[in-house]
């Protein structure tokens, strides 16, 4: 006689949350996946706005991100033909900046910056000795709190080409603010994780089309149970160890919410996590969807040069990625500056700014399409920052970009902390 397969509610159906459920429906459990919305995909999902698909806001991979590939083909979606994979480039409209090219990353790193347009031969030269630093201290933090500390010592070009904008970006945190170990970590594994980590994967199409709405319907051939529209209201934990979920048994819970959500459903269960969980901070990013002219920008992804009155730092061909024709996204991480100015000079400082940097592409004053603001985007990626951990009681855990780990708030931090919530595998 076979033994009645374990039951597994996940709570949100964000990256993490789809992660866990299809990870776990994957092994065998039987999975019922409840979401709030009425679609999956949490702050990573296209939206319809006047009949347009547009993602609520722009992300990109890198090919570092193996767990979030790895499910994408589990359940049926070919990362080749959703992604553009293009070498890590970080050029600005002049042609200045860095490119990476295939092969030993160490020696295409030292190429890139030897081949780097505007900066001056000592630049490289002290960003080569700094990096050789880094790697010899296998990436680990010397001793300092933050990014704009551990950077000091370079070039002022250096840093405002190469290193705030990838930390605004991969961090959603200044570099004055941002930490320095987080920052190390990323750069260690995608920069100098092995061949292809460090490659651009340009969404091809909507964030919803990765993996959200296969993931989905994998779940439902699969024969989970999937509830989109349903707020869970109660988790409580019964005699012999299993779970009720607004009264429904289930042997393990996985909270793939919100941390506030999560805070909410774990308060009486295991207050301390549950007040840490309520007390980060978080960052915006704003996405403003520009018309452009017939001329497509330089290539799919442009960086850009943010100041007080220009406030993305990088924009995104949407034609070129094989999208939306004539529109181009320009993102604008850690924004809350430009959340208290308003969302109207906000799109009005973009449109200036996409004139002023891109004029070939944008006439004077160039249509705003959309504004889409995620205002509790990332968990700001500060010093020492105290993270909830997964396990918040026996059979009870969190997945979600905030819980506790190596990384800063991105799909491949949400996705791996759903397959660890599950599995109890924790992946490198």
């Amino acid at each position: 006689m076979s033994r009645p397969r374990k039951r597994v509610a996940v709570v949100g159906a964000g990256w993490a949350g789809l992660a866990a459920a299809v990870q776990a429906t994957a092994d065998g459990y039987a999975v019922t996946l409840l979401e709030m919305a009425g679609h999956g995909g949490g702050r990573a999902r296209s939206v319809i706005i006047d009949s347009l698909a547009l993602d609520n806001g722009q992300h990109i991979l890198i090919g570092a991100y193996s767990e979030t590939l790895r499910l994408m083909q589990l359940v049926g979606v070919d990362p080749s033909l959703v992604l553009q994979r293009r070498p890590l480039e970080l050029l600005y409209p002049d042609g200045s900046g860095l490119r990476l090219r295939g092969g030993n990353v160490h020696v295409a790193f030292v190429w890139a910056v030897a081949r780097a347009r505007g900066w001056s031969w000592p630049d490289r030269w002290r960003l080569l000795r700094q990096t050789l630093g880094w790697l010899r201290n296998g990436m680990r933090n010397p001793g300092v709190d933050t990014v704009a500390q551990l950077c000091a010592s370079l070039p002022d070009r250096v840093r405002a080409d190469l290193i705030d904008p990838l930390c605004i970006a991969a961090l959603n945190t200044p570099s004055t603010q941002a930490s320095a170990t987080v920052f190390l970590r990323v750069l260690g594994d995608a920069l100098f994780g092995g061949p292809g980590s460090s490659d651009l994967l340009l969404p091809a199409a909507g964030l919803s089309q990765l993996f959200p709405q296969p993931a989905i319907a994998w779940l439902e051939r699969q024969g989970a149970s999937v509830r989109l529209g349903c707020r869970v209201q109660s988790i409580a934990r019964q005699p012999d160890d299993t779970w009720l979920v607004d009264d429904e048994p289930f042997d393990t819970v996985v909270l793939a919410c919100s941390a506030v959500e999560a805070a909410r459903l774990a308060d009486r269960l295991n207050p301390a996590w549950s007040a840490l969980a309520a007390s980060l901070h978080y960052e915006p990013i704003a996405t403003v969807y520009l018309r452009r002219h017939a001329q497509p920008l330089p290539s799919p992804m442009v960086a850009l040069r943010s100041s007080v009155e220009h406030p993305a730092q990088f924009a995104f061909d949407l034609g070129l990625l094989g999208q939306h024709q004539d529109l181009a996204a320009f993102v604008v991480s850690g924004a809350r500056a430009w959340v208290e100015r308003g969302l109207a000079t906000l799109a009005q400082s973009v449109q200036r700014q996409a004139a002023d940097a891109l004029p070939n592409s944008f006439e004077a004053s160039p249509t705003v399409v959309h504004t889409a603001m995620e205002r509790r985007a990332t968990f700001a990626c500060v010093p020492a920052l105290a993270r909830p951990a997964l396990d918040i009681a026996p059979g009870l855990f969190a997945a979600g970009d905030y819980v506790e780990g190596p990384y800063p708030a991105t799909i491949e931090g949400a996705v791996r902390s759903g397959v660890r919530a599950v599995t109890g595998r924790q992946v490198l």
